[in-house]
């Protein structure tokens, strides 16, 4: 019973950090309705300039932070300008005319943003490898010294502290942000632009800037999860671009793309299903369990997914 508990907590725990690194995907794809494959490589990128400081300075953890999220935020503006700037249906000026002919059956618009989000993904990650060429670079660590032991009658339940403190802080987050952009005048703003672009537009609002602050935003919440999560490891390696990818799009796609509030349900059963896959298979069998959850929610057929809420725009 007590090894049952032990993995749910375990996996709980993971999945808040799943969910803190999904959020900011969530949010872009909710605005643009577009996949930033370069999402993972933004939060890389602005973590080996991080790692970079604290190597060669001996920066202080609160630095390192600024530098990542700050990074985070200017190359994930650069992003936004290389591939989804034009890519949108319409434009603030005119709304003109979509850019791209139908590919393949495709949307082009969908195609060109695809495809240019996976070239500055391989750009991106290229200069975090020149930058530190180095399989594993120092980071800034904040990690508990010890475990928290709680005693039952049951047996002893092992918890980390500060990944609990991760978990809660996302959950946190995650909330806020969701309320935040029911009430709130921007949110209500960024929302309309991302459900009724044309109507926003007619009403007066920059949607044009409203969708860069957005996108500015989500890379800058990438840039905040991956300082926390490396900051418990201590260490960051040429990997973390694809993991970081890998774990907040299955997240989101659990909760529906779009959806502020599933991205933390979504994280939170990935990270149980992973504890569980660990424990009867090994670490295998943790990788295994997120590349099937990812097939599951991609070979849904079209109305379940709806149902889902996977192919609705931005939500709380």
């Amino acid at each position: 019973m007590m090894h049952v508990l032990q993995l749910l907590m375990d996996g709980l725990i993971d999945g808040g950090a799943y969910a803190l690194i999904g959020l900011g995907l969530s949010l872009t794809f909710g605005q643009l309705r577009r996949l930033n494959l370069a999402y993972g490589a933004t939060a890389m990128l602005a973590s080996y300039l991080g790692a970079a400081l604290y190597a060669t300075q001996r920066a202080p953890a609160w630095l390192v932070a600024v530098t990542v999220i700050v990074s985070a935020t200017l190359i994930g503006w650069y992003v936004e300008w290389m591939c989804f700037a034009r890519s949108g249906q319409e434009s603030e000026q005119g709304f003109g005319p979509a850019i791209g002919a139908p590919i393949a059956g495709a949307d082009g618009r969908e195609v060109v943003a695809l495809a240019s989000s996976f070239a500055i993904w391989m750009q991106l990650e290229q200069l975090a490898v020149n930058l530190l060429p180095q399989h594993l670079n120092a980071f800034p660590s904040l990690a508990a010294q010890q475990d928290w032991v709680i005693d039952s009658s049951l047996g002893e339940l092992m918890v980390r502290p500060d990944r609990l403190l991760l978990a809660i802080l996302a959950a946190v987050m995650v909330l806020g942000l969701a309320v935040w952009l029911e009430r709130s005048r921007t949110g209500l703003s960024w929302r309309a632009c991302a459900d009724r672009r044309l109507a926003a537009h007619l009403v007066g609002m920059p949607v044009a800037r409203l969708q860069t602050a957005a996108f500015a935003a989500g890379c800058a919440l990438s840039g905040f999860a991956a300082f926390a999560v490396l900051s418990l490891d201590g260490q960051v390696t040429p990997m973390f671009g694809m993991w970081v990818l890998l774990k907040g799009l299955v997240a989101a796609m659990l909760g529906g793309l779009g959806s502020v509030r599933g991205v933390l349900w979504g994280g939170l059963f990935l990270g149980v299903v992973e504890a569980f896959a660990q424990a009867s298979v090994g670490a295998q069998g943790r990788e295994f369990a997120t590349y099937a959850l990812l097939f599951f929610v991609l070979v849904v057929p079209w109305k379940p997914r709806q149902a889902l809420g996977l192919s609705a725009g931005l939500r709380g």
